[in-house]
């Protein structure tokens, strides 16, 4: 069973990142704005960076396929990406197929070792905290969504 860091905790970074300050927190955080399936309202979430290119970013659903936010972007994949300097910016969050994420997961363990390590221990997730191969299942417990910056309509 996953654990969880608590709410208020997890939620901190979200007035600093609105503020225009996300550059304090580096290129690992962004914080990503979506709809919620059910009531339509603007959600909030701090979330770790995988894997970053030009066109967007790789983020984690830490929690599993179950999280509030990973489902909300399922429903509604237009979502607006703080991170750095960068505010606001349009993009379409999509999952990655679930063959490519040990992969993935291993690249990320490998170049970020001590944070996959901490971020496995506070979670619970022996997979991120381990040396060994990821198993094959890993897409299913911990999905992966893509954020592809400037495609997507408004969250307005």
């Amino acid at each position: 069973m996953t654990r969880r860091i608590p709410r208020r905790i997890a939620r901190l970074p979200i007035p600093m990142f609105r503020a225009g300050l996300g550059f304090l927190f580096g290129r690992r955080l962004v914080m990503l704005e979506h709809l919620g399936r059910s009531s339509g309202l603007r959600r909030y979430v701090v979330l770790e960076v995988l894997e970053r290119d030009a066109g967007g970013l790789v983020i984690v659903s830490g929690y599993g396929p179950g999280a509030q936010w990973y489902r909300n972007v399922l429903a509604h994949p237009g979502v607006r990406v703080w991170t750095g300097f960068r505010r606001g910016v349009r993009a379409i969050a999509e999952p990655v197929a679930a063959a490519e994420v040990p992969a993935r997961l291993e690249q990320y363990r490998d170049r970020h070792r001590r944070a996959a390590r901490a971020l496995g221990r506070t979670l619970d997730l022996p997979d991120l905290a381990g040396d060994g191969p990821m198993p094959v299942d890993v897409g299913a417990r911990l999905p992966l969504v893509r954020v592809e910056f400037g495609r997507g309509a408004p969250t307005d």
